[in-house]
């Protein structure tokens, strides 16, 4: 059976956590899109780890984790990782798909150059360089890693990196200019440690699933930074939808029969882009503080994430997209110090109230209309049974329920593998 882990907010949901807790009984676990621009923090025996590339099966010894085809696949943060997962005693089951294409070093410098430029305007990019990557993936300009085998690599280099030069000496005041020669020298630095991780994806997941092998797809951020279904064009340049799964793992669709959207029991954004029920000052220090491992700041920048309170709007959408079979609610733990607790159940957009979540130019002018339930005031994080959970706690699980209209089976109190409680 194939399970996808997904997000149903602006990401940082808590994927990373549940992906490591289902490892264990999964054979093989597949990232399918995104790249080194987000990271999964998972917290287990090994102790802390910040996951940007690597899939988070990756502490499981039984588990095969690979790259997926849909997945921008930077090698230096690869290596990085994969080393130092490896100092801590693990030795991952690693294989990257063969049509998998590589972040070259000109994307990452094109994404801050692009950043620059655009000034108060930008898009609050992570200048990993996803979006020159995926640019030049649809340009087909784009490098698949196989073709780091292929005799004709450094010809299809100064081809495409003349192109290049004349961009950035039309586009961008600087002396940067790419080099293929550089690039080339690059790419053959990892060849030899990539050479024995490659596999046919599609020809590899048709055997395991006929085999009846337990499969998880990881996505990276969540359903509102979807190119296509989020906040555009304040989004990703990739679909972290479970729909894309099937191209990005090479899976038939219809194979996912389990889809676990993961969402915040409030609400947190990296990034620009409309965020209705965000609040300011110290109330969203405070929560800030409290929240996420340690505070709830990126896992690529550091840099400290936009917070609010629960939107049920924004996240019975992201369900929706995702074509969610259940949901888990997380870091339901962090909100015990509040008397009263808001949650969004509706937007006022000119004078209207709506349920229904927006396009962006109306989103951008949607006002939060909250509804407040009673706290619970105590620590939870050591609750392991629903029944067991202070009544309040259990009222506002049901009331969001309600809200979603998805069912709520998980719910995380607390950063740890086994901070769960199963409903």
């Amino acid at each position: 059976m194939v399970t996808a882990v997904v997000g149903c907010n602006w990401g940082d949901e808590g994927k990373g956590k549940i992906t490591d807790m289902l490892a264990p009984n999964a054979d093989i676990v597949v990232r399918f899109q995104g790249g080194a621009n987000a990271g999964h923090t998972i917290i287990n025996e090994y102790g802390k780890s910040v996951l940007h590339i690597l899939p988070s099966g990756v502490f499981n010894k039984n588990t095969v984790n690979i790259i997926g085809t849909g997945v921008a696949l930077n090698l230096d943060s690869l290596f990085k990782e994969l080393d130092e997962v490896k100092s801590k005693g693990v030795e991952p089951k690693l294989l990257i798909s063969d049509r998998v294409q590589v972040v070259m070093p000109y994307h990452i410098m094109l994404d801050k150059l692009e950043e620059e430029r655009l000034g108060k305007n930008s898009f609050g990019s992570t200048k990993s360089g996803i979006a020159p990557f995926y640019s030049d993936k649809y340009l087909k300009i784009g490098f698949q890693i196989c073709e780091m085998f292929d005799e004709n690599l450094m010809e299809k280099l100064e081809r495409i990196c003349a192109v290049k030069n004349k961009y950035i000496e039309a586009v961008y005041d600087t002396d940067y200019r790419v080099s293929a020669k550089e690039m080339y020298d690059y790419l053959m630095s990892f060849k030899e440690r990539v050479e024995p991780l490659i596999c046919n994806l599609p020809v590899f997941m048709n055997k395991a699933i006929k085999e009846n092998k337990n499969i998880l797809v990881e996505g990276q951020l969540g359903a509102l930074k979807d190119v296509d279904a989020g906040i555009y064009p304040m989004v990703t340049s990739s679909s972290p939808v479970a729909g894309f799964a099937a191209c990005g793992a090479s899976i038939p669709p219809y194979e996912i029969k389990r889809i676990v959207a993961i969402t915040k029991a409030y609400s947190s954004s990296v990034g620009a882009g409309a965020f209705v029920s965000e609040i300011f000052g110290d109330e969203a220090k405070e929560l800030r503080d409290r929240g996420g491992d340690c505070g709830e700041y990126g896992a690529t920048t550091g840099r400290p994430r936009r917070m609010g309170w629960f939107d049920t709007v924004a996240s019975r959408y992201g369900c929706i997209v995702q074509g969610a079979t259940e949901v888990t609610l997380s870091l339901l733990d962090v909100l015990g110090y509040l008397d009263k607790i808001p949650v969004c159940t509706a937007y006022e957009i000119d004078g209207k109230e709506t349920k229904d979540f927006p396009v962006t130019h109306l989103l951008e002018k949607a006002k939060p209309v909250y509804t407040y339930l009673d706290g619970w005031k105590c620590d939870i994080s050591g609750i392991r049974k629903y029944e067991d959970l202070p009544e309040n706690a259990r009222k506002y699980v049901e009331f969001i329920e309600k809200e979603l209209g998805f069912p709520i089976k998980m719910i995380s109190n607390g950063p740890k593998r086994d901070d769960i409680i199963i409903r």
